[in-house]
């Protein structure tokens, strides 16, 4: 109980931080608890502007969190923005807020170049409360050139602060782009909702401002392209958003964003009904196609991976959630291919329905408190000069009492036939938990790895987490194993999150032999906003390896 509370607390200080610069007309009540939904961020804003909506018990917290809030904001001095790095640290976060669901990527003609992207709580005390970070190295990740939060976009001429799920992907010449969830402090469904598109350049990005003696980490020069590609409708969410840039036929190099458009929420706050949707932009972000709609025929639909293969074609698979929501009982796995300059995408089953696939929101493992999920990963391999579709995903070994994942292990299917016929489903993993699974393939060499959060180095609890690193045959069987972290993270030692949550990915780019996990992990010490004794706490970490 202390956990939730301390929980309930941090993020009522961050709603109240993170408030858009625009009022939003006063909500009638509303039952169920906001905080349960598929964001509880947009809960959380939602009852810190009108905590008389709040759940029972839960007002006086929010009544008080102003007192919180300001007494925060006179500590967030970044102390010069420290530049050495702890370890494989990716950040130069001097105030000990955690920073999760991690994103990479390498410029493929230059992988010193990396981009990475985080859920950056530092957006508690960044005087315009965005939350998106993105961290950029330009020597191989040894060391952070820059880092900052997206700014805000503007959906009907008001400014929309960019609210996380990050994916950071890098183009032709090492351009660089970011695309977030961008959303307003309403109740879900009820608030300006849309999907934000970024584009830099590495000069813009290194040359641009570098954080602030008031603690303001967004700097809109940094990021002087934004392109909203789609606006949620009127009871409507949008919701984790993918994205991959690369070249497709005669279309040249093109952005392809997925995402989630969610809405029908019940009395408990989750949504009944998820719709996905693609959009496909012009590199230069100067036009976007209208959405896509995947999903037709499924009631909720969620979670999509974008591949764009060095076939041309574009891959996108994703979700079906069966029981009425995205906690429901079993699910499905998708495929979608388009053909290299086309927007017309053929769909295929790619997973059949399964009852132990690892559920969202009321699932959790059996020795850890973090929410899970599963999401269908894809990658793209050309072999013998045929695209080769690899998806991956998270199958629990049992279920107990419905919604505890025991020794959940990464499966594994393949089609060398456009989705139309797959390999039988093997687990990749090594035993013990493992759970958010990413697969690359390596342009140079043409291998295939794979990575995830592993909790198999602690066989008797199964409780502290490591990430692993596998190399696959074509065939999809393991060839090579490897530890990432040298000492298991105990995911529960961050003072403001506890084991609540890590984020819901995190992802692995390979190149030229070799391969870089982006992830999260409690080992720096940090005393908290500047007070206390410097203890745990969450950072994001960047480890290089040999494939």
């Amino acid at each position: 109980m202390a956990r939730i509370v301390r929980l309930m607390v941090f993020f009522v200080l961050l709603g109240l931080l993170a408030l858009p610069a625009f009022s939003e007309p006063e909500q009638p009540a509303r039952p169920g608890n906001l905080l349960s939904g598929p964001s509880a961020l947009a809960g959380f804003r939602y009852y810190l502007a009108h905590p008389d909506q709040a759940p029972d018990g839960l007002q006086g917290r929010f009544q008080a969190a102003h007192a919180i809030a300001v007494h925060a904001r006179a500590a967030r001095g970044h102390a010069g923005n420290p530049r050495a790095p702890f370890g494989d640290l990716l950040n130069r976060d001097s105030v000990g807020l955690p920073q999760n669901e991690t994103s990479i990527s390498d410029c493929t003609s230059n992988p010193k170049v990396l981009l990475g992207g985080t859920n950056d709580y530092r957006g508690i005390i960044d005087p315009q409360g965005n939350f998106t970070g993105w961290h950029l190295s330009v020597n191989g990740g040894r060391s952070v050139a820059n880092e900052g939060l997206l700014p805000a976009v503007e959906v009907a001429g008001q400014p929309v602060p960019s609210g996380g799920d990050p994916v950071f992907v890098t183009g032709k010449g090492c351009s660089l782009y970011g695309a977030s969830l961008n959303y307003g402090s309403g109740p879900t469904g009820e608030t300006p909702s849309a999907v934000g598109v970024y584009r830099s350049t590495v000069r813009t990005a290194t040359s641009c401002p570098q954080g602030d003696s008031n603690g303001g980490l967004t700097h809109p020069a940094c990021w002087p392209t934004r392109k909203v590609v789609d606006v949620a409708g009127p009871g409507r969410f949008l919701d984790k958003e993918w994205m991959d840039v690369g070249r497709s036929g005669s279309a040249g190099e093109v952005v392809w964003v997925a995402y989630g458009d969610l809405g029908e929420f019940n009395e408990e706050g989750n949504e009944e009904s998820g719709i996905i949707k693609a959009v496909r932009c012009r590199a230069d972000l100067t036009g976007c196609t209208a959405p896509i709609t995947l999903s037709a025929g499924q009631r909720v639909a969620e979670y999509p991976s974008v591949t764009i293969a060095p076939d041309g074609r574009t891959y996108i698979t994703w979700g079906e959630f069966f029981g009425d929501s995205f906690i429901g009982p079993a699910q499905r796995g998708w495929l979608a291919v388009a053909e290299p300059g086309s927007t017309h995408f053929t769909i295929r089953q790619a997973v059949p329905r399964d009852e132990l696939i690892m559920r969202g929101g009321i699932g959790t493992l059996h020795a850890n408190d973090f929410r899970t999920g599963t999401m269908f990963k894809n990658t793209v391999k050309l072999v013998a000069g045929k695209p080769r579709i690899y998806v991956t995903w998270e199958r629990c070994t049992a279920r107990v009492q419905d919604t505890i994942c025991e020794d959940p292990k990464i499966m594994l299917t393949w089609s060398a036939d456009q989705g139309r016929t797959w390999s039988t489903p093997r687990p990749i993993s090594g035993g013990g938990d493992n759970y958010f699974p990413e697969l690359d393939v390596d342009p140079a060499t043409g291998a295939i790895v794979g990575a995830w959060y592993t909790n198999r180095f602690d066989p008797v609890f199964h409780n502290r987490q490591d990430v692993e690193l596998v190399r696959l045959h074509n065939n999809g069987t393991v060839a090579q194993r490897q530890r990432v972290t040298k000492i298991s993270n105990e995911t529960e030692a961050d003072p403001l999150l506890g084991g609540a949550f890590i984020g819901d990915y995190l992802e692995v780019t390979a190149n030229r032999g070799r391969a870089w996990v982006h992830y999260n992990a409690n080992e720096r010490h940090v005393a908290l906003l500047g007070e206390g004794l410097p203890i745990p706490q969450q950072d994001n970490y960047l480890t290089r390896l040999h494939e």
